[in-house]
Order: C-alpha cells, then sequence, then structure tokens
C-alpha cells in the first residue's frame, strides 16, 4: 500500500476511530467514578542523633531499618486499632500500611490508605506517636549524649491514590485509538478483494484503464 492510501483509509473510516475513542474513554471515566475512592496519607518522622559525631550518627543509619520492621508488624496495628477503636482486625490494617526508610536523610515514612482521608490521617499519627514513644521510652534509659530522638517532619499530607480517573479516561481514549487503527485496516483488508473503481483495477491487476462502462 501507498501512503495516498492509508490517507484514503483513515479519510473514509477516521469515524471509526472516533467513535471508539469516545466510547472507550466514556467506559473508562464511568468505571472510575463508580468506584470508591481510595485515599493515602503519608506521615514522615526524623530520627535525630543527639550528637553529630561519626559513631552516633551511624547508630541511627543503622536503627532506622530496625524501626521499620518494628512498625511493620501486627502487633503495632493491634496498638493502633486499640488506641483508635477501629473495627477490624490487625491483619487487615496492616495490609493497608506501607513503611520504608531513607538511610541518607534519616526519615521514615509510613503510608496509610483508607477510604476516609480523615481516619487515615488519624491512623497514620496514631501509628507514628507509638514509635515515638517506645523511642523516649528507651532514651530513659540511656544517657543524655547516647539518646537518638524521633519526631514529626509534618503532619500526614492525604491525597486521593485511586481511582486516577483523568489517567484512566485518557487510558481509555488511548485503547480506542489502537482498536479503531486495527479495526478499520480489518475492515480494508476483508474489502481488498472487492473492486469498486478504476483505480482498483490498476493497483490489483497493474494494467492501465482504457475505457470505462457509464452506469445507466
Amino acid at each position: 500500500m501507498e501512503l495516498t492510501d492509508y490517507f484514503r483509509i483513515l479519510r473514509q473510516r477516521g469515524w471509526l476511530i472516533l467513535v471508539l475513542m469516545a466510547l472507550t474513554a466514556a467506559a473508562a471515566f464511568g468505571f472510575s467514578k463508580i468506584q470508591t475512592p481510595v485515599y493515602e496519607s503519608t506521615l514522615r518522622l526524623l530520627v535525630k542523633p543527639s550528637r553529630t559525631d561519626f559513631g552516633q550518627a551511624q547508630a541511627a543509619k543503622e536503627l532506622l531499618s530496625s524501626y521499620q520492621q518494628w512498625l511493620y508488624s501486627s502487633y503495632r496495628a493491634q496498638d493502633v486499632i486499640d488506641v483508635l477503636q477501629l473495627d477490624m482486625t490487625a491483619g487487615e490494617l496492616l495490609g493497608d500500611v506501607s513503611v520504608a526508610s531513607d538511610s541518607g536523610s534519616y526519615v521514615i515514612s509510613l503510608a496509610v490508605e483508607n477510604t476516609d482521608p480523615n481516619l487515615a490521617n488519624d491512623i497514620a499519627r496514631a501509628w507514628g506517636n507509638r514509635l515515638i514513644q517506645q523511642q523516649n521510652a528507651d532514651n530513659d534509659r540511656l544517657r543524655l549524649e547516647d539518646r537518638i530522638y524521633i519526631e514529626f517532619i509534618d503532619d500526614p499530607q492525604v491525597g486521593l491514590e485511586r481511582p486516577k480517573t483523568m489517567i484512566n479516561t485518557a487510558a481509555g481514549a488511548v485503547f480506542g485509538l489502537l482498536l479503531g487503527v486495527a479495526l478499520i485496516f480489518l475492515l480494508e483488508w476483508l474489502a481488498s478483494g472487492i473492486i469498486r473503481r478504476s483505480e482498483d483495477v490498476e493497483r490489483y491487476l497493474d494494467i492501465p484503464v482504457i475505457g470505462r462502462i457509464p452506469q445507466q
């Protein structure tokens, strides 16, 4: 096929692409709207050694992994459930929580998903406070110069995690575009064996047309 053939196909059947793009985008938009919104609250905790020398800083850095494991446990989940009087099991709550740490910045990040944005914030805050309480208790047994402190960097920040309506709608439109292109070329292939015009004769038989029979 020549380039002019592609333009001819798009000119004749391009409306199919537009229709399919509109349908798939609308379907993706509608599907996103009927989903229950899930919000994610993110809390950042800063680990601060009382001294800035290498030994104390290295000790705080090595503790980050321990803090991460300590936070992500069914015991901590049950602590939060008891504080907030949540109607769920520790396993269910733990499934909505993720914990990460960054040894370069001494930051622990706690993310909580929930359909209620305010409750997601409350859970994140209670979880972070539990670590601070535990570290304060540990500090009571240490000399002042050996203590490591943990504090909130800021209040929990909540945002919509899913559905991503705009992204889903755009993805639906792209899918419709690809489906439409495939469909119009399939239709063209199915119709390729049918000769309707003099140009078709010249293209398929590679012979010039020397005359036409006029339609009555």
